[in-house]
């Protein structure tokens, strides 16, 4: 596939889809960054070939608008000097030297253009790039999440849970009965308490009798 092919596809292309239809998406993400990576490495070396092409354009161009001028001024000292074959003999150089700067200017906007192009592909490459990198570590970090919520799901795990949990409720179950037994001995000390008191009564009453008793046989 062609380096052209194949970046108007990966420009076009859409991440999420891709990923949607993947059956590793982590390892599909990761070679579509590479991919990317790949390609912008081969742009930048297009790019540097067309810059260097078109320096070496522009110094061609440079020269030749030297031999237009310098053909001209000839034809005009041979045109002076009554010398019309000379005259014409210089401006048939100038033409030709007119017919190569009209070729190269074509060769210059050809490779422009193809800078221009270049430089835009590579601006959509970058955001695609940056994309995918964002999408990669999105991945990354679901991956360990579920590897995480994976783990505590296995058998051994959950036995262990529910394993705490129910040495979780024999303990409060054990508090609970000690809080019932606390709870009764707080009953059975207030029954008791009151019992002692109506008994007193009734002690404080009989004596109380016994000294009345006593005081009508004494009168």
């Amino acid at each position: 596939m062609g380096m052209f092919s194949r970046m108007s596809d990966i420009v076009s292309a859409n991440i999420n889809a891709i990923l949607d239809k993947a059956e590793d998406p982590h390892k599909v993400i990761r070679l579509i960054v590479q991919e990317m990576e790949e390609t912008l490495v081969e742009l930048r070396s297009v790019a540097a070939r067309h810059i260097a092409d078109k320096k070496e354009l522009t110094r061609r161009e440079t020269k030749l608008k030297n031999q237009i001028n310098d053909w001209q001024k000839k034809a005009k000292l041979a045109i002076e000097k009554d010398r019309e074959d000379l005259a014409r003999a210089a401006l048939a150089e100038k033409h030709h030297a007119q017919g190569q700067l009209e070729s190269l200017g074509q060769e210059l906007a050809i490779i422009e253009e193809s800078i221009g192009k270049l430089q835009e592909d590579t601006g959509r490459l970058h955001e695609k790039l940056a994309e995918a990198k964002t999408r990669q570590k999105s991945l990354v970090v679901r991956q360990k999440s579920a590897t995480v919520r994976l783990k505590v799901k296995t058998s051994n795990q959950v036995e262990k849970i529910d394993n705490a949990i129910a040495k979780f409720e024999h303990y409060e179950r054990r508090i609970n009965d000690l809080e019932s037994q606390v709870e009764a001995y707080d009953l059975v000390d207030g029954s008791s308490s009151l019992n002692a008191q109506f008994k007193q009564l009734e002690n404080e009453e009989n004596i109380e009798k016994e000294l009345e008793s006593l005081r009508k046989k004494v009168a």
